[in-house]
């Protein structure tokens, strides 16, 4: 294949008139993409985005690429299937925290413990935007919403928890305040062979306005958020005076640098086999209002499940020979044992 020809945020701009609520959070995830791709150096006709239902799930349509506006939470398993048939193609699978943590769910987590090779970019607003305000599945405890009107009362997924559990072999977060992370983390996504995972938190400023703002407005971003750095001791703060470390259980807990020593702090290791403490690190906060880890928390090396699917295919037809489909839809539906 010849190289791919030089593009620019505009040849990855499709000509449909972006239609979220002013402000929205989604435009600078949009923003993110449309200015990384040309620097990935990928052609726009071997690129796919699939999305599910969602105000997220318009995404498709203002991307200057093939792409595919499915149904509600069945996005990983379309993308699925096109991974399977096209290997070659660069897949991006577009989702909220409604769209692949309720009805998507198991969609979802087969998807990553597959280990399909999808980038899955899923915009986490802790609400129900398109259908007007309803809790979702990782709204907190006691969100007064129009479908919890005297609070919700139900436990919020992790998202990153939950893709750690399900086993995916690439996991991160980051936030749509900070162009360049989200991009450093897509940029990783795409790398990475197999199911990549990458939470974003997404401001929904109609329906959840700041929900995120104890942690990502600028004037307390360096107190709040906490960078995760491959083989670096792991520290915060706008001093680097803060930093993370391990209890006596093997807990994960805030600590201030000056009482432990830098040698007392928990060195990042996304490379880890066991995923042990990346899933320690991802509850090391309660919710989007104590400092939070965002980055890479892991990236370990699995099959590809089409790579192994083209494989055991190919040992199948070496060792029976080629197959007779004709024969096959013919051959009547009784049998002898």
């Amino acid at each position: 294949m010849t190289d791919a020809p030089t593009t620019t945020r505009k040849d990855w701009s499709s000509d449909q008139e972006v239609r979220w609520c002013p402000g929205c959070g989604d435009y600078s995830i949009l923003t993110a993409m449309q200015l990384l791709l040309p620097e990935l150096g990928v052609r726009r006709e071997k690129t796919v985005f699939v999305s599910g239902i969602g105000c997220a799930a318009r995404f498709p349509y203002y991307m200057n690429t093939y792409g595919m506006h499915s149904i509600h939470g069945r996005a990983p398993a379309i993308a699925t299937g096109l991974a399977l048939a096209r290997p070659d193609l660069d897949i991006w699978v577009i989702t909220g925290d409604g769209d692949s943590l309720s009805i998507g769910g198991n969609h979802l987590i087969h998807a990553l413990r597959r280990n399909v090779n999808l980038n899955i970019l899923m915009f986490n607003n802790q609400i129900y935007g398109l259908t007007k305000g309803q809790y979702s599945p990782t709204s907190e405890v006691g969100k007064v919403t129009k479908s919890t009107p005297f609070g919700s009362l139900d436990t919020p997924f992790n998202p990153v928890s939950l893709a750690l559990g399900a086993e995916a072999g690439f996991v991160a977060r980051s936030h749509d305040m900070d162009r360049a992370h989200m991009q450093a983390m897509f940029r990783r996504a795409w790398e990475y062979q197999g199911a990549s995972f990458v939470e974003i938190y997404q401001n929904c400023n109609v329906f959840n306005d700041g929900a995120f703002a104890d942690i990502t407005t600028k004037d307390v971003r360096d107190d709040m958020l906490i960078p995760l750095e491959q083989g670096q001791p792991i520290r915060f703060g706008a001093e680097q005076q803060r930093g993370v470390a391990l209890d006596a259980r093997g807990h994960a807990r805030l600590v201030d640098v000056a009482d432990v020593g830098e040698e007392g702090l928990l060195v990042h290791d996304e490379h880890a086999e066991d995923p042990s403490l990346a899933f320690t690190l991802s509850r090391l906060a309660k919710g989007p209002h104590e400092p939070t880890p965002v980055g890479v928390f892991r990236q370990v090396d699995r099959p590809e499940y089409a790579a192994e699917v083209t494989r055991q295919v190919a040992a199948a037809q070496e060792q029976a020979g080629p197959g007779d489909l004709e024969a096959l839809l013919r051959s009547g539906a009784t049998w002898e044992v």
